[in-house]
């Protein structure tokens, strides 16, 4: 008998709301709704305990790119749990999975990204880049380094410093962030950008504005620039075409580091291991992972730092110094084992090969959605889509959050049998990679229908 089944959907529900704080719960509505419990997920689907399937369009949240319930993945993580579950990590003391992931990520990273420090989850990774880059520059007797540059609506996390690296500014209600490390320049929007700018001159626009940045604030100040290849949470945006390049090469200008976020972009969710080279023509000093990483069964990070960063700080920085960084669960053996099996089914299975194959598809589908009256957007690449959603096309006006645009499609496409990812006025897709054809259909065709009955509505109530 598992757990779950010794309590039945009302108790459940009702541990949950009375215990369980969740990320970014609405509490003016949770007190009284409280959570949809899931109990089951297998494939692209999950099941709640009201016995209601969904076909999983946002891969749990980026990340279960494997697919759910995949036995392989519990047979090697029950497997590890037996063999050796724990060891602690300090020091000179490590296990296999650790050390064979090592090898494999830096084989699979782009040059020469060849060491690996491990935490639980992308927040932890960016949070130990920056602390890694601080920590780097005062090695090489540059202490002044420390401002680091974000962009707005770019999404780094929830610990205090990655939740002070993110720019979307929705996120800081109340929440104090750290004062004077981190400046923000504008988002790579291009739906919104100026009035009268072609692509390219928006991207000379976007590394001006960056260099200038720089300048102002003094590159002997001035550490790092951190960005996501396309940006996520923050509203699924793809830059002009060649600002990632240009923006690292404004970075080795000025003796500063790039730090590429890729926890969502890594490991097939555009069609490559890792993006940053592959798409994007950039090789990061520091490469930042976890969600697909393991596909969501373990919680796992990693900031992957190049020869050049580790030839620093593997040097003892004083008499008896050792590098004073590290967590219980650093390279915690039974999630790199996820990892190592996770990583095998990828390639085994050619899951990159088929989203390079497919994702263009679901693509191309999703823009066919810009034919419907408050359809403003649809922007992305391969299973990574956003869908914004406008009171006026013409103006590009959003709707305000009290009509929860977003929100009345996510609830209609529920009651479809169809999980999307409301934020704000988007709508976000990001499906397991192992999706088929007819499911990419199945989700376009059930946000199509669901669009269409909110628009219908909007336009009774005044709001359209």
């Amino acid at each position: 008998m598992s757990m779950q089944t010794e309590f039945d959907a009302k108790q459940l529900w009702q541990m949950d709301k009375d215990h369980f704080i969740h990320p970014y719960t609405d509490f003016s509505t949770f007190k009284s709704e409280g959570s949809q419990v899931i109990v089951n997920a297998e494939g692209a689907y999950v099941s709640d305990t009201e016995g209601n399937r969904f076909l999983d369009g946002i891969a749990g949240l980026w990340c279960v790119n494997i697919g759910h319930g995949r036995r392989e993945m519990a047979e090697a993580i029950a497997q590890q749990v037996v063999q050796m579950d724990y060891y602690n990590p300090f020091g000179h003391t490590t296990n296999a999975p650790a050390s064979i992931l090592s090898a494999k990520l830096a084989e699979m990273a782009p040059g020469d990204l060849n060491h690996v420090f491990y935490g639980c989850g992308g927040s932890v990774a960016n949070d130990t880049a920056i602390r890694l880059v601080h920590y780097y520059f005062n090695l090489l007797g540059k202490p002044n380094k420390k401002k680091i540059i974000s962009r707005v609506d770019g999404y780094h996390g929830s610990t205090y410093l990655a939740a002070t690296l993110t720019g979307i500014h929705a996120t800081k209600n109340s929440f104090d962030g750290i004062d004077g490390m981190i400046h923000h320049v504008s988002a790579a929007n291009m739906y919104r950008r100026p009035d009268g700018m072609d692509e390219a001159q928006y991207c000379d626009f976007l590394v001006a504005e960056f260099e200038n940045r720089i300048e102002q604030l003094g590159a002997d100040n001035v550490a790092a620039f951190i960005a996501e290849p396309i940006m996520g949470a923050g509203g699924v945006l793809v830059a002009p075409q060649g600002y990632h390049k240009r923006m690292y090469d404004v970075c080795k200008k000025y003796d500063m580091l790039y730090i590429a976020d890729e926890v969502v972009t890594a490991f097939g969710r555009l069609g490559h291991m890792f993006a940053s080279e592959a798409v994007f023509g950039v090789q990061p000093d520091i490469i930042c992972i976890a969600k697909g990483l393991t596909s969501g069964y373990q919680p796992l990070g990693a900031t992957l730092l190049s020869d050049k960063i580790y030839d620093v700080i593997s040097e003892p920085q004083c008499e008896g110094g050792v590098l004073s960084l590290g967590f219980t669960y650093s390279g915690h053996p039974v999630a790199c084992a996820a990892a190592l099996k996770n990583i095998e089914i990828m390639e085994r299975e050619g899951i990159c090969d088929e989203v390079r194959e497919l994702g263009p598809y679901f693509y191309e589908k999703a823009q066919g959605l810009m034919d419907l009256p408050i359809v403003g957007d649809v922007r992305g690449s391969h299973f990574m889509v956003g869908i914004e959603l406008v009171s006026d096309k013409q103006s590009k006006e959003g709707f305000d959050a009290a009509t929860g645009s977003a929100m009345r499609v996510f609830k209609r496409c529920l009651n479809r049998g169809v999980v999307v990812r409301p934020i704000g006025n988007l709508l976000v897709l990001s499906p397991p990679l192992t999706l088929s054809k007819e499911q990419c259909d199945e989700i376009i065709t059930t946000l199509r229908g669901s669009i269409e009955e909110v628009s219908a509505e909007l336009k009774v109530a005044g709001l359209l």
